[in-house]
C-alpha cells in the first residue's frame, strides 16, 4: 500500500523523480494512442478519421521505445556498478509477457497484441545491455535498414505468402517463434530497432534540459525528413505495383516495416518524449490521471483488450461510434488508475512482473 504522503504542494519533486514521472506521462500517451487505433473504426479516408487515427504506427513504436529505457534503467547497476545482471527479472519477465500475450491473442478483439513481441525484444536485448553506446545504435541501425530488407526477401521466398496474422497460444512452436521474429505484425528484425534506441537513450542523463530539446528537434527532423523523403522518391520512381516490389522501400506508409516508416515513427516517438521531459509540471493533481495510467501501463492495456472482446466488438462502425468507444475505455481505465494508485504502489497486473523470490527451505 501507498504510505506516502502527498507532498507536491510543499516542495516539487526531485530531477529524477520528475524524470520517471514524464516517463509515466509518454507511457499514458502510447497507451491512449493504441487504444485509439486499435477501437477504430478503420478503412475510411476522411479527413476528420486521418486525424483521429494520427497515432497509428506512432503510439506502438513509442510503446516500444519506452520499453528499452525501462529496461536500460532497470540494469542500470549492471552497467555503471558492475553489477550480476537481474537474470531471474528479465526472463521471468520475459516468459511472463509471453505467455499472457499468445493467451491473450485468442480474444476476439480484432487487435493485434504487442506483448509477445515485447518479451522476445527483452531476451534479445540482454547481450547488449552491458554493450557500449556505438554497438548499441549500431544495432538500432542495423535493424532500422537491414531488417526491411531481410523481411521483404523473405516475402519474396515465400512469393508474399506469409499473412502477418499475429501468433497465439493455439500455434505450433516454430510458427510462434518464426511469426514473432520474421512474419507476423511487429517483426523482431525491425522492431528491434526502437527497442535498442530506447535502451540506449536509457543511459543518456534525461534530466538534464539540453537533452530534452535534443530530442524534440532531432525527432522532428526525423519524423518530417523521413515523411518528405518517401513523397519525393515516390514522386520519382512511382508507387509499388505490389508487396514484393523493391519501391516498397521508398513506402512511409505505418506498418509498412520500411525503413522511411520506421525512422519517421521513432522520429515521432522521439519527439513526444522530449516534450513530455519539458513539461515540470507532471506532479500536478491534474496531470496524475495521465501518469498514473502510464504507472499501470500493462494493466491499461491488458484491460482495454478486455473492454474491446467482451464490450465493444464487433464495432464501432462510425467514426462518433469510434470516438465515443475510445474515449470511454480511456476515461474507465483512467479512473481505475488513479483509484488503485490511491492504495497500492504497484498495479494489478505490474505486481506479477516481479519475479517471486525462491526461499531456502531448511537443511
Amino acid at each position: 500500500m501507498l504510505s506516502q504522503r502527498k507532498t507536491s504542494n510543499e516542495r516539487p519533486p526531485r530531477s529524477g523523480a520528475q524524470r520517471m514521472l514524464a516517463l509515466d506521462a509518454a507511457r499514458g500517451l502510447a497507451v491512449i494512442g493504441m487504444i485509439a487505433v486499435n477501437t477504430g473504426p478503420r478503412g475510411d479516408n476522411e479527413l476528420l478519421e486521418l486525424i483521429y487515427r494520427v497515432p497509428y504506427g506512432r503510439a506502438s513504436l513509442l510503446f516500444v521505445l519506452l520499453g528499452g529505457i525501462g529496461i536500460s534503467l532497470m540494469t542500470r547497476r549492471t552497467r555503471e556498478q558492475h553489477a550480476p545482471l537481474p537474470w531471474i527479472s528479465l526472463l521471468w519477465r520475459c516468459a511472463l509477457l509471453l505467455l499472457g500475450g499468445l493467451a491473450l491473442q485468442e480474444l476476439a478483439h480484432d487487435v493485434s497484441v504487442i506483448l509477445q513481441i515485447y518479451a522476445l525484444l527483452i531476451l534479445f536485448s540482454i547481450p547488449l545491455l552491458r554493450a557500449s553506446s556505438r554497438i548499441l545504435l549500431l544495432t538500432a541501425g542495423s535493424s532500422a535498414l537491414i531488417g526491411p530488407l531481410i523481411w521483404l526477401a523473405v516475402q519474396a521466398q515465400t512469393d508474399g505468402g506469409f499473412d502477418r496474422d499475429p501468433v497465439s497460444a493455439s500455434d505450433p512452436l516454430w510458427g510462434i517463434f518464426t511469426g514473432i521474429v520474421l512474419t507476423g505484425p511487429y517483426p523482431l528484425i525491425v522492431w528491434a530497432a526502437p527497442f535498442v534506441l530506447g535502451i540506449w537513450l536509457g543511459r543518456l542523463d534525461l534530466t538534464k534540459s539540453r537533452i530534452s530539446t535534443r530530442l524534440i528537434i532531432w525527432g522532428a527532423v526525423a519524423a518530417i525528413g523521413a515523411r518528405v523523403a518517401s513523397s519525393l522518391l515516390v514522386a520519382t520512381f512511382a508507387e509499388p505495383t505490389s508487396h514484393l516490389a523493391w519501391q516498397r522501400l521508398f513506402s512511409s506508409v505505418a506498418h509498412s516495416q520500411m525503413p522511411l516508416w520506421l525512422i519517421g515513427g521513432t522520429g515521432s516517438a522521439v519527439f513526444v518524449l522530449g516534450a513530455c521531459l519539458k513539461i515540470r509540471t507532471w506532479s500536478h493533481p491534474l496531470a496524475s490521471p495521465l501518469v498514473h495510467l502510464g504507472q499501470l501501463a500493462l494493466t491499461a492495456y491488458v484491460g482495454h483488450l478486455l473492454i474491446l472482446a467482451f464490450v465493444v466488438r464487433p464495432g464501432p462502425e462510425t467514426l462518433l461510434q469510434g470516438i465515443i468507444a475510445s474515449g470511454s475505455t480511456v476515461l474507465a481505465l483512467m479512473a481505475f488508475t488513479w483509484l488503485w494508485r490511491q492504495r497500492f504502489s504497484r498495479g494489478p497486473l505490474e505486481v506479477l512482473l516481479r519475479a517471486p523470490k525462491l526461499s531456502r527451505g531448511p537443511r
